[in-house]
């Protein structure tokens, strides 16, 4: 199985040189080495320019509503465990409108990879601050600047438990295919962060500006991903350096196991034919 396996063949509508083009040929690069057939695999997005990449692989997809992807690709997961299940959505998808679904299946700890396109602005609706857009930052919107302070995701995720946190970057495709891979490999939630420059509408966080950065905490091996604490102030590192790779891996118990699920039959597979549904509807009468 080649990368020539998962190509769609639809017209892709980022503007040249999104960031998005490295993130797309980085999944694909994944999804072959994960080995699957694209049938036993499962793309879900929400709204957004990130939430259109699933349509330019060919796979299973399914479209949620802005903010909502996580919703559809945990109970998608839940009704058959047998599938492999990757999100793809932005900054502002996931950590806004999909911020308490963000969270809680971070508890949930549903056996689903995330990836969030981080282009710390809102690409889609022409260019307003997303929740991860650096103070300071003018847009058309916010002409003074960006007072808030921006979402910290990957701190959060810590915190809250999630087992599998990683970053990469959009020009380091191999590298996004690696941690792709990676984080479908672990067993529970798993959040890949992927910078990735909007040319069209952020114009401090560039191409140049990331790769004069960025820095792979995992290359000479003295990081231990493993330490909570010390994945903590990694994660937290910004600005002069900005740490790619994986930050936090703990191994724990997945919703599949702790529910009994990875023991039966799963839903999708179940024999519905014969069922009669009669006194359930008769129940809606009124």
């Amino acid at each position: 199985m080649d990368i020539e396996n998962f190509k769609s063949g639809d017209e892709i509508a980022w503007c040249p040189g999104c960031g998005n083009f490295g993130l797309l040929n980085g999944i694909k690069k994944a999804l072959v080495k994960i080995n699957r057939p694209p049938k036993d695999i499962l793309l879900v997005s929400g709204i957004g320019q990130a939430a259109k990449l699933p349509h330019y692989v060919k796979c299973n997809c399914f479209n949620g509503l802005h903010g909502r992807a996580l919703p559809a690709a945990a109970a998608a997961k839940m009704a058959n465990h047998k599938l492999t299940v990757i999100v793809t959505t932005g900054d502002g998808d996931c950590y806004g409108e999909g911020g308490n679904h963000f969270i809680h299946n971070i508890r949930r700890n549903v056996d689903i990879t995330v990836v969030v396109h981080n282009n710390q602005i809102y690409g889609l609706t022409k260019g307003q601050a997303s929740p991860t857009t650096d103070r300071g930052y003018v847009t058309g919107i916010q002409t003074r600047g960006v007072i808030l302070e921006p979402f910290h995701a990957l701190e959060v995720a810590i915190t809250m438990g999630a087992g599998f946190v990683a970053r990469s970057f959009s020009g380091e495709i191999d590298h996004v295919a690696d941690m792709v891979n990676e984080a479908v490999a672990h067993q529970g939630f798993a959040l890949v962060e992927v910078l990735q420059p909007c040319v069209s509408f952020n114009k401090k966080n560039t191409h140049q500006w990331y790769k004069e950065r960025i820095y792979d905490v995992n290359k000479d091996g003295s990081f231990d991903p493993g330490d909570k604490i010390a994945a903590y102030v990694k994660a937290a590192e910004w600005d002069d350096k900005i740490p790619i790779g994986v930050i936090y891996r703990k191994k724990t118990e997945s919703y599949e196991e702790r529910s009994g699920l990875l023991g039966k039959m799963p839903i999708a597979e179940e024999n519905i034919e014969d069922i009669d549904v009669t006194a359930v509807l008769e129940d809606f009468k009124v």
